[in-house]
């Protein structure tokens, strides 16, 4: 990230876990509105060059707790962090922006919190909306970031499960917005502008 938007606290995109695991149509994971959050992560990318992080779940080496229950439920995902199940989906490229990796649904902690400059505000896409999104979502804005979900940037294990988390993540107003990408270009479009 640049350091002008870290002096300005300017707003870090965050893409969360847009990997072949959830784009995979008809794959155990599979987020069926993927492609369309990856259109409208598309639209979102250009407006925040130098101010995107993404990030990916793996599986741990070896799941303790409650994650051992986990995977003997999903076993096909217990795979090494380098299989391509966990690669970011076909015309998605970080393109040297930073990628945090974790094997954690939420993603929201000190690494992240770096990788976005410590940013104070936070533009949140991905999927799931009902798993990862809002598991990274509710913590950073419990840490103090503003947090706008771009509800079409974003994709759930149904449409009812992402409706569902939105309508939750909403309960947190003020800390977190959902939004779209239109309103989030057009806000940025009147930053630029700004005032007559």
């Amino acid at each position: 990230m640049s350091a002008p938007a870290r002096e300005a606290g300017g707003a870090a995109l965050v893409a969360i876990d847009m990997q072949v695991v959830f784009a995979q149509p008809g794959g155990p994971w599979a987020a069926p509105g993927f492609a369309a959050a990856a259109d409208g992560l598309r639209r979102l990318l250009p407006a925040f060059a130098g101010r995107t992080v993404w990030t990916r779940y793996v599986a741990p080496r070896d799941p303790q707790g409650a994650w051992r229950a986990y995977f003997a439920q999903w076993p096909f995902a217990l795979v090494p962090p380098d299989d391509p199940l966990y690669d970011l989906a076909d015309g998605l490229d970080p393109e040297g922006a930073p990628v945090v990796t974790a094997t954690t649904f939420g993603k929201w902690g000190p690494e992240l919190d770096a990788a976005t400059g410590h940013a104070e505000e936070l533009v949140v896409a991905g999927v799931s909306t009902d798993c990862c999104v809002l598991s990274t979502v509710l913590p950073a804005a419990d840490a103090g970031r503003r947090v706008r979900v771009v509800a079409d940037a974003c994709a759930g294990a149904s449409a009812a499960d992402h409706a569902r988390a939105l309508d939750a993540m909403r309960l947190y107003a003020p800390l977190v917005e959902v939004t779209t990408v239109d309103e989030v270009l057009d806000g940025l479009r009147g930053v630029v502008a700004g005032p007559d």
